[in-house]
């Protein structure tokens, strides 16, 4: 297969690491064998080796096209439904400036939809949960490039502006996708006791995920 520039940054990171960047037609192409799903606000998507975001990107550019849709009339209802299809997109990536690249190119595409300033509550929101959902390690050892277990957040909107997150380990939810294998990674999170979160939180408002992005940096 012959690679242009464009999809490869070095000839010596694809020798050490394989990285290639898969185009933007075939990403298209592979989410479109999964339309529906992608048109799902609340749908999650893994990417295991994101990159600096050509799949999640589009996925997250399709989630915000349903919110339009169906809460383009609600400036509350557009801003929390966009942000919980944020929510639902997770990414590893072994490389630490694609991960910087990747977070900073959704954190671009929602600031965009939504018209955010920095300073505004809903961006710093956003760019908290960038920071739990897009993880900077080891998809195939399920660590963190720390050497800690890889955990993600799943969040939920229950409406009314409120937020619940539930914490899971990696290897704990490969073991449940396992029980089910043709559904979605987090399908049967909660129907067995052995797939207990490892923490869960009080239910959060932007504003409070706002500040939990000015205490973790």
């Amino acid at each position: 297969m012959h690679m242009t520039k464009k999809y490869i940054k070095s000839k010596q990171r694809v020798a050490d690491h394989g990285e290639v960047f898969t185009p933007d037609w075939l990403v298209e192409a592979m989410l479109d064998l999964v339309k529906d799903e992608t048109e799902r606000i609340d749908s999650r998507f893994l990417e295991p080796a994101c990159g600096s975001g050509n799949f999640l990107v589009k996925v997250l550019q399709r989630k915000l096209a349903a919110v339009e849709l169906k809460f383009g009339k609600s400036e509350f209802e557009k801003q929390h439904y966009a942000l919980l299809g944020l929510m639902c997109t997770y990414g590893i990536e072994l490389l630490a400036d694609n991960i910087a690249e990747c977070r900073a190119n959704m954190l671009e595409i929602l600031a965009g939809y939504l018209q955010l300033e920095e300073s505004d509550d809903i961006y710093q929101a956003a760019s908290f949960v960038l920071s739990q959902n897009l993880v900077h390690g080891d998809a195939l050892k399920m660590r963190t490039h720390d050497d800690k277990a890889i955990t993600f957040a799943e969040w939920g909107y229950l409406g009314k502006g409120k937020f619940q997150r539930r914490d899971f380990r990696l290897d704990t939810l490969r073991q449940s996708s396992a029980f089910s294998a043709e559904d979605s990674l987090f399908a049967q999170l909660g129907k067995h006791e052995i797939f207990s979160p490892i923490k869960t939180y009080p239910q959060m408002t932007i504003r409070q995920l706002a500040a939990a992005s000015q205490e973790d940096k």
